[in-house]
């Protein structure tokens, strides 16, 4: 399966007009990537909270860019998910991820969100090798 990024990601796509537009510093000595975003309200769920969707994309694409961040192709092949706390809408988020293990074609990582320093979120991530 070839990957191809055509700059319209939800998450970081430059050219999606309606994504978060993320932007990654990425540390591939410590496999190890971060953003910052600020969650605008169009990205609700209850009223002033953000949708769980919306964190869930957060979390599985940090694990993702920690991996391609380390010289990994990968796909999503299995996220878990903790919610920890609602996350008000309009909040600015710090975003973390880290690959914590290799096994064959699957690579797993770990991510979690935080709000002022409270983590909010946080996942378990399998990804596979492509």
């Amino acid at each position: 399966m070839q990957i191809v990024d055509d700059g319209r990601c939800f998450i970081c796509g430059k050219h999606n007009p309606i994504g978060l537009k993320a932007e990654f510093v990425i540390d591939p000595q410590k496999r190890r990537a971060e953003t910052h975003v600020r969650i605008a309200e169009e990205f609700q769920g209850w009223q002033g909270i953000t949708h769980g969707g919306i964190i869930s994309a957060l979390l599985d694409e940090i694990c993702a860019q920690a991996c391609m961040g380390s010289g990994l192709q990968v796909v999503t092949s299995e996220l878990k998910l903790r919610f920890r706390a609602p996350v008000p809408t309009g909040s600015l988020v710090t975003v973390i991820g880290e690959v914590v293990a290799e096994r064959r074609r699957l690579v797993d990582a770990r991510g979690r969100l935080e709000l002022d320093g409270k983590v909010m979120a946080e996942a378990e991530v399998t990804l596979f090798r492509t």
